[in-house]
């Protein structure tokens, strides 16, 4: 297959979705088919997997680490020249829409995967009245693609509750070489200043709709409950409230955003996952600290509570509620049994969890939907 992708960004590791990403495009690549990738958001250099095609952009209001792009003359050339067999969007914005207009006007299959629950996001930005013209728009778009990729059963539901037709399952992976709990490092620990301390893992944005918030005043109900020296929070990732975040967690380590091997070793030196987010499709940390052997802390609400659920690798809080963390948390500190078999169960249910199986799925359907064209 040639394989035309779409993403509003690929800066490798930047989030979960770009993660996917990548891993996507590998398996593409190891099963001998070529793939092209146009984003407006990369870094040059970075990764010489696939060609990379950056389409003219400018940062987003409200959301600057990530870029608004526009689809130019020079872009439909480029696709022109590629002609590709399927376009794979994987973000619904400005440019997705004229790729999938391209695919449309061209007759190419088109699929677009759901990563990101923006609606979600609104209310937290005070733009709530706006949800249901994003969902309509959503609607629209979804529709006019061959096939709509859902995470998991959660998210299948809500998109076709949502009226959105053609919705199947395009699970996640673990890279197990990478995320394994053998990376443990004392050294980094003593860096940390955490030995004989129960290390609290968070990673992800430093934004409003991660719910950080609830972060923030765990990390103060420990210090409230005198417990405050038995703890120490890391925190992996960057974002806009940081220094909030650092202001109001001053003993917290706050790491920065870590790629490489250095991901992987920082979660298997930590003892708990915690994530409180009610905005995420499938939450791919979680499933990254399950793989690095950490039992997992995490909402009522949205695509961690599924896997948390299904693999028996932590608890389930509900959302917002600072007690029902705190709780879940210092019972996973305190009872030994029980952080043991949800640390087994989490190790468990990573284990088959493979990039492989799960893109090779995909690669498979859209062979399908390729001949399916070619027969009109």
């Amino acid at each position: 297959m040639k394989v035309a992708l779409y993403a509003g960004t690929y800066v490798k590791d930047k989030d979960g979705a770009v993660r996917s990403i990548y891993q996507l495009v590998a398996s593409m690549v190891r099963s001998g088919h070529t793939v092209v990738v146009w984003t407006p958001d990369f870094t040059p250099g970075e990764d010489g997997m696939v060609p990379v095609n950056k389409v003219p952009a400018v940062p987003i209001p409200l959301y600057p680490d990530y870029k608004l792009g526009f689809f130019n003359a020079s872009v439909e050339r480029q696709l022109d020249e590629f002609a590709p067999d399927v376009i794979h969007i994987s973000t619904p914005d400005i440019v997705g829409r004229k790729f999938l207009q391209y695919a449309r006007s061209k007759g190419i299959p088109v699929g677009s995967a759901y990563h990101t629950d923006f609606p979600s996001y609104l209310s937290y930005y005070r733009l709530g009245f706006a949800e249901p013209s994003v969902w309509k728009f959503l609607r629209k778009f979804y529709n006019a693609c061959d096939v709509t990729l859902a995470p998991n059963e959660s998210v299948r539901q809500r998109l076709t509750g949502k009226g959105i037709e053609r919705v199947e399952l395009w699970s996640r992976g673990i890279d197990k070489e990478l995320f394994d709990p053998s990376r443990r490092s004392d050294a980094l620990r003593r860096q940390w200043d955490a030995e004989g301390r129960t290390v609290i893992i968070y990673a992800g944005r430093f934004v409003l709709y991660k719910d950080i918030e609830v972060v923030m005043n765990l990390y103060q109900r420990f210090a409230d409950d005198g417990l405050g020296q038995t703890v120490r929070f890391v925190m992996i990732g960057s974002g806009p409230e940081e220094a909030e975040m650092r202001a109001r967690m001053p003993e917290a380590v706050f790491t920065g955003y870590l790629t490489g091997t250095a991901l992987p070793e920082a979660y298997a030196s930590g003892d708990l996952f915690l994530f409180p987010s009610t905005t995420e499709a499938f939450c791919n940390v979680v499933l990254e600290a399950l793989a690095s052997g950490l039992p997992s802390v995490v909402s009522d609400i949205g695509g961690c509570m599924e896997l948390v659920r299904r693999s028996g690798g932590g608890m389930v809080a509900r959302a917002g509620d600072i007690d029902e963390f705190y709780d879940a948390c210092t019972k996973l500190m305190q009872d030994g049994e029980l952080f043991r078999n949800m640390r087994e169960r989490g190790l468990a249910f990573a284990e088959d969890k493979s990039w492989a199986a799960v893109n090779g799925a995909l690669i498979d359907r859209y062979k399908r939907m390729i001949a399916a064209k070619a027969l009109g």
